[in-house]
């Protein structure tokens, strides 16, 4: 099966030899960490098939959050770890997009716009749904930063999975309209002004042209049913890659296809385009080093636990205690490329393997 790491092996050294240093280190460790992923560099084990009577090589992993071959593991254990934030109401999914006129200057300064994009946009929104005529109360929210497209263009943007329904100051609960939780157009204005606020203490503001404060910012809203629902389907967003292996089709005179799905069809489409900018592409997706893409808010923040717990209370159904409501354990999140394993097995009879020995690493150059 081609892969993002044969394309990295046989041009990387290329792209890395023509940008030099304007790359970034976290760019070139990122190619370096895929390039290396389950190979002998990075040691292993050698097991034994007593049914085929042959060896069987497992390399480890790169554990780089970028890496295609990476990560669903994590995603799995990251939606078991949100069961005690589910209430059994409603939720909705609200996204945030950062503006076209404002991506070359996202792209250059990522850590700064991507903070200043959750700050504002959970400011907007925590403050819209606390209108009575709204929500009227405090709600929660997980917010997921995604910034690609399905053909692996620059577009910055912020997933939010929020409750349908807040707590009021009184202590009461209230529940938005089923399919509605705030109007969007009133929403992308606040979220406009809140960003071009927090820009203002910048010294990129000065770079930015008037009319992009004049112009209408994209906020989309829609229902997405329960909490366990709605928690299934941020999971992948948070460990997902800009482009898994399974989507590649083709590499051939120096030129990559892959499969994306077009919005208005449904329908794959064959995308062709030459290898470094294949990489560039990939690489302009690779966050800042330790930068947070998971963030909590609201009745979800770690700080306001203590009012979530007062909301599971008020929601739980008559003379049940909350305390023993336990949600559904959710199914795994399963991908092609990261299928999870029990216990390592044959992969030409998937027979039980048994533990030979460990295989050393061969070294992770800088």
């Amino acid at each position: 099966m081609l892969e993002v790491a044969d394309i990295f092996r046989l041009h990387g050294p290329a792209y890395r030899e023509k940008f030099g240093d304007r790359m970034l280190p976290s760019h070139r460790r990122t190619m370096q960490d895929i390039e290396q992923c389950r190979t002998a560099v990075l040691g292993g084990q050698v097991y034994f098939c007593n049914q085929c009577q042959e060896q069987r090589y497992s390399y480890h992993s790169c554990k780089n959050r970028h890496c295609p071959k990476c990560g669903n593991e994590q995603a799995n254990d990251w939606l078991q770890a949100q069961q005690n934030l589910l209430l059994p109401i409603n939720y909705f999914l609200v996204t945030f997009t950062l503006p076209q006129e404002l991506r070359a200057v996202a792209r250059s300064n990522q850590k700064l716009i991507y903070n200043l994009l959750f700050r504002a946009s959970s400011a907007a929104l925590l403050k819209l749904a606390q209108e009575p005529r709204f929500v009227g109360g405090r709600i929660g929210m997980v917010g997921v930063l995604h910034t690609w497209t399905r053909q692996l263009l620059y577009h910055p943007h912020v997933h939010f999975i929020v409750t349908g329904g807040g707590l009021r100051d009184d202590g009461s609960w209230k529940f938005s309209r089923p399919d509605f939780l705030v109007p969007v157009l009133a929403l992308s204005k606040i979220f406009r002004a809140k960003f071009r606020d927090q820009l203002k203490k910048t010294e990129l503001f000065a770079t930015v042209a008037a009319s992009v404060w004049q112009q209408a910012w994209v906020v989309h809203s829609e229902p997405v049913g329960s909490g366990l629902t709605a928690f299934k389907y941020l999971a992948p967003y948070i460990f997902r890659v800009a482009i898994s292996n399974h989507r590649l089709v083709g590499f051939k005179d120096g030129h990559v296809t892959f499969n994306y799905q077009e919005s208005a069809t449904d329908q794959l489409k064959p995308c062709t385009i030459t290898a470094p900018e294949f990489i560039r592409r990939f690489l302009q997706h690779v966050l800042p080093p330790r930068f947070i893409k998971v963030r909590y808010y609201g009745l979800l923040s770690p700080s306001n636990r203590h009012r979530l717990q007062q909301a599971r209370q008020l929601l739980a159904p008559a003379g049940q205690n909350s305390a023993l409501l336990t949600p559904t354990q959710p199914s795994p999140i399963r991908n092609s490329q990261s299928p999870i394993r029990n216990s390592p097995c044959c992969p030409r009879c998937r027979g039980p393997l048994t533990l030979l020995s460990p295989l050393a690493p061969r070294g992770r150059p800088p």
